[in-house]
């Protein structure tokens, strides 16, 4: 049975600038002590307030999603997903990383004018009443008995592979490449001695142009060819209308590659290392975490 998922309440106790385009959100609450974490990329949805009305609107209960499909357009609250980059049960508190860039969406405007003491709700596995309760589908971050990882994202992606390269075993190996703003927003992050991380900052280039170029230039050399998978197997996935996501189930390939960020992006690095390079697609597991033009409601 999978765990409940539900409404938490919480208010804000820290907002950290990590970088000029990175900022940290410490949560706290008492409902937190009802909530289950998984780790690695683990996935909450934040649910914004509404100006002038806040949460007046915002349906609780296990049904609260249909209840919030159900709302007017003024009376339903933004939601939008993220990773929670570290959760302290024994404080009740959790942290998440923001991207900031300007008002060009509502949780960008929300963090760049957010306040210790600012009620935000999210929503979360609730710690199960059993073990066979687990919470599902809530982090994708499966590689097996892989000896080798490669990890790829853009800033959406980047709390997503910190939190994992720092939960990772000391003896992993791998590469890393993510794809930020400007070089000042590089975050410190503690990975094993044999996982190679690289920054890659823009810096006025086009979004993935410099992370693609790397990651072609890694698997050239650092995956075996082998046969391509047939176009059958690989399905093309229209990003503007579809949703771009496959975790593939966990098997016992020497590479796993977790790929993650802008749709259009995610979708040609994934055929460039099954098509291009051959590797298996049950190796990749791919994310479009955002797609450019594109609300995530």
């Amino acid at each position: 049975m999978a765990a409940r998922y539900r409404v938490f309440s919480v208010r804000v106790a820290a907002v950290t600038s990590l970088t000029p385009h990175f900022v940290r959100v410490t949560l706290t609450g008492d409902e937190l002590g009802a909530f289950s974490s998984v780790g690695l990329d683990q996935r909450i949805k934040v649910v914004l307030p509404i100006p002038g009305l806040g949460f007046t609107d915002l349906p609780d209960g296990e049904d609260w999603y249909a209840a919030w499909r159900a709302l007017p357009d003024e009376a339903r609250n933004p939601l939008r997903t993220y990773t929670v980059r570290s959760f302290r049960p024994d404080a009740h508190e959790l942290d998440i990383d923001f991207v900031a860039h300007g008002d060009a969406g509502p949780a960008s405007r929300w963090v760049s004018s957010c306040r210790v003491g600012d009620e935000l709700r999210i929503v979360g596995p609730a710690v199960p009443s059993s073990p066979a309760e687990l919470p599902t589908g809530a982090a994708e971050f499966a590689p097996g008995s892989a000896n080798r990882i490669l990890l790829a994202g853009d800033e959406t992606a980047a709390p997503a592979i910190c939190a994992i390269l720092e939960a990772l075993d000391v003896s992993t190996v791998g590469h890393v490449f993510i794809e930020v703003p400007t070089d000042a927003d590089r975050l410190p992050v503690t990975a094993p001695a044999g996982v190679e991380v690289r920054w890659i900052a823009r810096n006025g280039a086009s979004h993935g142009v410099r992370m693609t170029d790397q990651v072609h230039a890694w698997a050239s050399t650092a995956v075996a060819g082998g046969a391509c998978s047939s176009s059958d197997e690989l399905v093309d996935v229209d990003v503007d209308q579809q949703v771009l996501w496959d975790i593939p189930p966990v098997t016992d390939s020497q590479l796993y590659a977790w790929i993650a960020g802008e749709a259009g992006c995610i979708k040609e690095l994934r055929r460039h290392l099954v098509r291009g390079v051959g590797l298996d697609r049950k190796q990749v597991a791919f994310m479009g975490y955002w797609r450019h033009g594109k609300a995530e409601n």
